[in-house]
């Protein structure tokens, strides 16, 4: 592994949903000048790394997630020149540059499936998708009962260039995403060409979107769970020729002189992912399960204990707790959580309640809750925003919402445009400093509260959110690397608290309503910081986090 592969998997990386960064030529939408325009603060909060969302052209049905072409940039986000320079510029602030790959499927405009619609029945164009007759009669009926991730059906049907009402289509999620054939040789050929194509560029390494995906059973039966159609659909997940495709993807990369991969895994409670983060595969892979934990110790430390253990031997997990598909962590923690350990098919849904939230107790949690990710073993991804403290905006109006999700569920889920909304950077200026577009044209609303959130008055703050967070990026780097083993010091049954080793350092994290004693035979006197703030170190307020500073911790 390449010095530079290692520090990402040891890093922070910071993820940019690019639209809603920073508009750099005022129409609305964020793009990539923007971004090069505000690297330094990317920089300045001790990020190693950049990932950015689907910048490719795109008619933007599932906001870049339906690719129509991959060897390009969309010129909403800026031209082809523009995103050289980003990596240049980028590398030159000691930014790595991470790319979103999308293998499962691409868009309805994509060439290669408009190829397939212009063509016949099992030809070679089809075959690079999904197609099948379909049941019943006259072929009326999907070709199986699998449901999509986005609701409804996981087939749509076309019309034959006879005219006539033809074959069905395999779409995993919105219906303007056809899925890929992968048991077709020319599909993994055409994505290792598309790898190369942007490390050729500079590209630094990808996070791989559904990794758990690309492949389906190979007999496409039904999705025969006691619980559909809520269930998760072990047809469609989770084959074990999956793999294949990923050390073919690591080979590639080691060629290349190292190009890091993270995967998206989305698996069951229980389900180890170490398969996916062997030696020849993923250099790691999201450990999600901590994410959707409810504000308790015992849930939390079993999360950890599971991802640390199912990547044993290889790399630590790459930890998050929020990102572009879930609320954002101080609404989730605000909140009264549904469920204990989600089902796997509830797992993405649980990151998303609508519950009433306690912003205040959110604040304090969500600060809490990233200073122990900071301090686990592994890398840490901070979806943008996190570092000052954003609520999710639940109450976007109907009109404006634009999730696949709302509209393919006729709104009885309210889908992800609440954790998307463009950045607050100055409380004075339109748009929050976001783009001097009109107020009426940004892709999305901004709520009036935002301004309270804008990175302009927090830079002034010496207790803000934002000044802790870069505390806490600043201290992780002196405390916790390099990195070691973790090692509890809370016993399971020590009540509301996480306690553990870690580097130079000790996390304690108190998850309970009211302060907690240090135990005298920690031996924790040397406090590097509370995130509440003003605390001895032998007090933890509630819903906080102390690090101490520990020459003696295991290495």
């Amino acid at each position: 592994m390449t010095d530079k592969v290692a520090k990402l998997c040891t890093g922070v990386i910071y993820q940019v949903y690019l639209r809603s960064f920073y508009d750099g030529n005022g129409d609305g939408i964020g793009d990539l000048v923007g971004l090069r325009e505000k690297l330094p603060a990317i920089a300045d909060l001790g990020c190693d790394a950049i990932w950015i969302n689907p910048c490719y052209p795109s008619p933007q049905h599932d906001h870049g997630y339906d690719i129509s072409d991959y060897r390009s940039i969309n010129p909403e986000y800026g031209t082809f020149a523009d995103f050289l320079q980003l990596i240049e510029q980028a590398h030159a602030y000691g930014l790595q540059v991470l790319m979103d790959i999308v293998p499962n499927h691409c868009s309805v405009e994509h060439a290669w499936f408009q190829a397939a619609l212009h063509s016949a029945p099992d030809s070679p164009e089809r075959n690079r998708f999904i197609f099948r007759s379909g049941r019943g009669e006259n072929g009326e009926l999907p070709p199986n009962n699998w449901q999509s991730v986005f609701g409804g059906s996981a087939w749509s049907r076309i019309t034959e260039p006879s005219g006539e009402a033809g074959q069905w289509y395999l779409h995993l999620f919105d219906s303007s995403q056809p899925d890929f054939n992968w048991r077709n040789p020319e599909v993994a050929q055409e994505f290792l060409s598309i790898l190369n194509f942007w490390y050729d560029c500079g590209v630094d390494g990808f996070r791989i979107d559904v990794a758990h995906g690309n492949f389906k059973s190979a007999d496409l039966g039904d999705d025969t769970s006691p619980d559909f159609p809520y269930s998760y659909n072990w047809r469609m997940w989770n084959q074990p020729e999956v793999h294949d495709i990923y050390r073919s993807w690591r080979a590639c990369g080691d060629e290349r002189g190292g190009k890091y991969l993270v995967g998206e895994v989305w698996l069951p409670a229980g389900v180890a992912k170490g398969e996916y983060v062997r030696p020849d595969e993923l250099h790691q892979a999201f450990a999600f399960d901590l994410l959707v934990q409810p504000w308790k110790a015992p849930e939390m430390r079993a999360a950890i204990d599971f991802a640390l253990t199912e990547c044993a031997g290889n790399n630590f997990p790459a930890w998050a707790l929020a990102n572009h598909d879930v609320h954002r962590a101080v609404t989730r923690y605000g909140q009264n959580q549904v469920a204990d350990n989600p089902s796997a098919a509830a797992m993405i849904a649980a990151g998303r309640n609508f519950a009433q939230t306690d912003i205040e107790l959110g604040t304090r949690r969500a600060l809490a809750a990233i200073a122990l990710v900071l301090a686990l073993p592994g890398s840490t991804f901070i979806y943008q925003g996190e570092e000052l403290g954003l609520p999710e905006y639940l109450d976007i109006p109907d009109a404006a919402r634009q999730d696949p999700i709302w509209l393919r569920s006729q709104g009885v889920d309210k889908g992800r445009d609440g954790c998307r909304i463009p950045l607050p950077w100055d409380a004075e200026k339109q748009n929050f400093g976001f783009s001097t577009a009109e107020k009426h044209t940004l892709w999305l609303p901004q709520p009036e509260w935002f301004a309270k959130y804008a990175r302009s008055r927090q830079e002034k703050l010496s207790d803000s959110f934002l000044a802790k967070y870069r505390k806490l990026l600043k201290l992780r780097a002196e405390i916790f690397h390099p990195i070691g083993n973790l090692q509890w010091l809370s016993d399971k049954d020590v009540g509301n608290v996480l306690a553990f080793r870690a580097g130079r350092g000790v996390c304690v994290v108190n998850l309970a309503a009211q302060e907690f004693s240090v135990p005298s035979t920690w031996n924790l006197t040397n406090l590097a910081f509370n995130t509440a703030g003003g605390c001895q170190a032998e007090i933890i307020p509630a819903n906080s986090a102390s690090w101490y500073i520990c020459e003696n911790s295991a290495q």
